[in-house]
Formats: C-alpha cells, structure tokens, sequence
C-alpha cells in the first residue's frame, strides 16, 4: 500500500513488536495470531470459519494481487479477526475478480497490517508458539489496546463451534441424489458441499448441536463432522451425540474438528500444539499404503497418539500420520464404520491426493443400503 496508509503495530502478548502500515478499520482487534504457509488460495483461507478468532499472518510475500470474487469463498463472509502481511497489492488482474481484497475485507471490519516483517514473525511464532496479539493505529500501543490485549481469551478451552454453526438446517445439493447424508455443522466449508454434491450425495446441514435422535430420525446414509474452530475439547456437547449415532453403525466421515471429536467420543483427547499446521504443503503418510499424501490443514490441536495407537482409545486405529511432526492424521475405528482424517481433502494443494477419501465414504454408504 502506499505512505498515506497509516502507520500500524501487532503487539504479541510475550511484548514483541511488529510495525507496519494499516489499512481497514483502526480500533485495536485482538486475537491469537497464527501463520499459514499457502501461497495461493488467500479468500479461501479468510472465509474459511476455522479461522474464527484469529490473526492470520500470510508467509506470501504477496497478496491480493488477483483480487476476490464470488465462488471461491468456503462461507458467506469473511471469518478472520484480523490479516498480516509482507505486502498487500494496490491492483488486481484476474478474469473471474468481481472486487479487491481490501474492500472485501473492510466489508467485515478485518483490519489488515501490512509491510511487515513476517519472515521473522513467523520464526518467532515458530519458536516460541503462537499467542495472543493485538493489531492497533500507531507506533505506540495504546492503553486501550494493552487492555483489550489482556482481555483476550486463550484459545485453550474456547468452543468456537457452536459460533459458527448454522442456527437452521438447511440441504444442499440434487433432490433426487441417490445418497443422502447429515453433516453436523462445527465451521463447515462451502467446498465439502460441492465435493458431496459431485459424488451423488445430498446434504442436510444441521446445527453442531443438534441431537442424536432428531439426526437418526432423517433415517441418513451416513453422517459427517465436519471442521471447525476453537478447542475440540470445549465442545462437550458433541461426544454423547457422536458415539450415540455411531453405535447405530451409520457411516461416520470426519474431517479436522469431525476427526478431532471422534478422538474424543472413543476415548482419546487432544492438545494444543505449539503452533498448529496451517497450508497446503503438509506431507502425510498413509500407514495402509505406505503412500504419502501433500495435504492442506488448518488446525492448532491434535489427537493424542501414535502410529501404535490413541492414548485410551483401544478402539481407534490411527491411519494416517504426519511426517513432519508425527502427530495423528487419521483414525478408523475398529468395528464400527467409522472414519477421519485431520486433513482438508477437499482443499487439494495441487494434486488431488486426497479425494478418494470421499469414494471410501460412498463405498460405506453402499454398504449400508445392501
């Protein structure tokens, strides 16, 4: 952006200091600030509601340059609290741009902090682990950006879910569709309704907190959780529900908070990691196949486990790890039709490593039909 923006900070609650310029609204915005590595795929990122909450810092040295439009966003609007980057474009060129990034943004109140440094925010934030910030006008943090800093809730502890989650039902997709499923709700994105739609399924999309025996009186093929916000373990609504369906062994699909619940709901737990994976260069490795999938992720928790197993869920057989950090990527469970990745398979880095994840779902809902 050009000098006449005004000068900006993002202040971490550890007391460092990141100058810049700001542009969109000038109060003091405060959540947990975290990286993501995608180089592409920026409106998808800022409306995905998995980002509720946070300060998403763009390890792109660029962006904005190809502008926004209306078919790429994964929810109605924007979700996050807040944008940092190295350099926003003043200009845009795309064939499908219907508008510029900032505006769109602004549409939302989303501040963005622009010229920073954020090769070396995102090492701090690797080093040290992602915190609370607060993005504010000026040099100087102001009292009241100190104060709306401190008051700023831990993500640890904090259901999200319920936030986002639509408060009606709704369907989505053909009428006539062969397959028909429930997808409980906890932040889902627009994609994985595109993605059911084009294997045959159609989709009622219910409240995170609806109740077991409303979903099972739909008489679904199958059942999916989809991803969300905020702390899976604030979310204690969710576990009776889950394990209450699952028994009935209708198909169960999870993907991000879904997997992360179902740890839960058998048994496992989950903790907050020090600074999350978020991109689409995330190397994953299927302990079926011996195959390793690239994958695009978006989470600050993980299940507790190891290829071996989740700890107090001898139920669970962990599928899936990744490679980077070893942490648990998927899980089935052992009898029960039941299945979850940590991963985005319907956001493909690139190559479509993961799609047939939603094949193997249609595969169980065969099954049950007979």
């Amino acid at each position: 952006m050009n000098s006449q923006s005004p000068k900006g900070f993002l202040l971490l609650e550890d007391g460092t200091l990141f100058l810049g310029r700001l542009v969109g609204p000038v109060l003091p915005t405060v959540a947990e600030v975290v990286f993501t590595t995608n180089m592409t795929g920026y409106q998808e990122t800022f409306s995905d509601p998995s980002f509720r909450g946070q300060i998403v810092v763009m390890t792109a040295p660029q962006i904005g340059n190809y502008g926004v439009n209306a078919e790429d966003p994964e929810s109605a609007r924007p979700q996050v609290a807040g944008v940092v980057c190295r350099e926003l474009s003043p200009t845009y060129s795309n064939w499908r741009a219907t508008g510029s990034l900032p505006e769109w943004l602004a549409t939302a109140n989303v501040p963005v902090l622009t010229e920073v440094d954020t090769r070396r925010l995102t090492k701090h934030l690797r080093n040290v682990g992602v915190m609370r910030g607060v993005i504010g006008i000026g040099e100087t943090p102001t009292r009241e950006a100190l104060a709306s800093l401190d008051a700023c809730p831990s993500m640890a502890g904090l259901d999200l879910a319920s936030v986002v989650s639509t408060r009606e039902a709704y369907s989505w997709g053909k009428p006539d569709a062969p397959y028909h499923i429930v997808a409980y709700d906890f932040g889902i994105k627009r994609n994985i309704l595109r993605l059911f739609d084009a294997h045959g399924i159609r989709v009622t999309v219910v409240p995170s907190d609806m109740p077991a025996d409303q979903v099972l009186a739909m008489d679904p093929d199958g059942v999916f959780l989809s991803n969300g916000p905020g702390d899976p373990e604030a979310v204690t609504y969710a576990p009776a529900t889950i394990r209450r369906i699952a028994e009935q062994r209708v198909p169960m699909f999870g993907i991000c908070l879904g997997h992360q619940l179902l740890g839960i709901t058998f048994g496992g737990r989950t903790a907050k990691m020090p600074f999350g994976h978020r991109g689409g260069n995330q190397p994953v490795k299927d302990l079926e196949t011996g195959q390793v999938l690239i994958t695009s992720q978006n989470h600050g928790f993980a299940v507790v486990g190891s290829p071996d197993g989740v700890e107090g869920a001898p139920d669970l057989a962990v599928t899936h790890i990744n490679l980077n950090d070893g942490t648990v990527e998927g899980l089935k469970h052992r009898t029960l039709p039941v299945f979850a990745v940590q991963y985005h398979p319907e956001a493909a880095p690139g190559p479509h490593d993961a799609v047939p994840l939603f094949d193997q779902f249609l595969t169980a809902l065969r099954t049950r039909r007979g």
